[in-house]
């Protein structure tokens, strides 16, 4: 089969497609033929070395955490063969832009009958990684205020989506072009950086939902109510930091660190059953172009999310 692997730590010349046996398939495991993966600021970060501690030294290193596909082999669990499925592999063994890719049965779901296979592999990392931070950190409640910071990326897109599904008045923080973008998902008030001095409005808010990663818990501490939390995607030394001193105020300082499971990925296909929840693909990419695929990622310019297509 082919498969999308690192080669090294570097740069986009590190990319290479090879040629490699199929996966083997672990108790509690099954095999699927992937359709599209979802790329993410994740694997140019990986690929870049920024998380070695984690990704260790050995290679080569496969690429890609979320997936959209057919059960292949569905060993001894639940599914049949030909299901279509999408899901999200946890840890750093990145390995979905593949033609197949082993996976534990409790990190997917049957697909959202109504999405097209690119459509629904640009929902599982993204779209948990939103869900955990807003609900699960956030515990944000019907009439509670939120403002998300990136709101025009592959994160952002859903998180829009998904506050307003939980009762939330979204303020998304984007640039001035994307700002009808953000208007058109749901947002209740939408602000440009490049117009807007952030730290000098006056409103407060419940959540301050970083996902760009470049306001710290200090800089928008007065943005928050007197209860609010600050979330962050991006671990930095000064969220390990604030996390500990969350023991001491009333304003809470918080990491979200995605893992996928199968209830969070029922949550997403009941939302998107009922239409309250829809990806936003901005870039389609074959698996012969994902350097440019990563490139792409790393210009921060894409509208939503960006997917590699398998081959038939």
């Amino acid at each position: 089969m082919k498969k999308a692997i690192n080669d090294g730590y570097g740069g986009l010349d590190q990319i290479e497609i090879i040629e490699t046996e199929l996966p083997k398939v672990s108790s509690g495991e099954v095999l699927v033929k992937v359709r599209a993966a979802g790329l993410n600021p994740k694997d140019v970060l990986v690929r870049k070395g920024k998380f070695k501690r984690f990704t260790g030294s050995k290679f080569p290193q496969g690429i890609g955490f979320e997936f959209s596909g057919v059960i292949e082999d569905p060993k001894n669990s639940d599914f049949q063969k030909g299901e279509s499925v999408f899901g999200m592999v946890n840890g750093w063994n990145g390995r979905c832009v593949a033609e197949y890719v082993n996976v534990k049965e409790k990190e997917l779901y049957k697909m959202p009958a109504q999405l097209s296979f690119e459509a629904a592999a640009g929902i599982p990392l993204a779209g948990q990684t939103a869900l955990q931070a807003i609900r699960d950190l956030g515990h944000l409640r019907n009439g509670d205020k939120i403002m998300i910071n990136g709101a025009s990326g592959g994160v952002g897109t859903l998180a829009i989506q998904i506050a307003k599904a939980l009762g939330g008045e979204v303020a998304t923080v984007s640039s001035t072009k994307n700002l009808p973008f953000c208007k058109s998902l749901g947002a209740d008030q939408t602000i440009s950086y490049q117009e807007t001095k952030l730290l000098e409005l006056s409103a407060t808010f419940d959540v301050f939902f970083d996902v760009f990663g470049n306001y710290s818990f200090r800089k928008v501490e007065g943005l928050l109510k007197t209860n609010g939390i600050y979330i962050t995607t991006v671990p930095k030394a000064d969220i390990i930091k604030e996390q500990f001193f969350n023991l001491f105020r009333k304003k809470k300082a918080k990491l979200v660190v995605v893992r996928s499971n199968e209830k969070d990925l029922k949550w997403f296909y009941e939302k998107i059953e009922v239409n309250q929840v829809q990806p936003v693909i901005d870039q389609v990419f074959n698996l012969s172009t994902i350097q440019a695929a990563q490139k792409h990622i790393e210009s921060k310019r894409a509208k939503g999310k960006v997917i590699v297509m398998m081959s038939n």
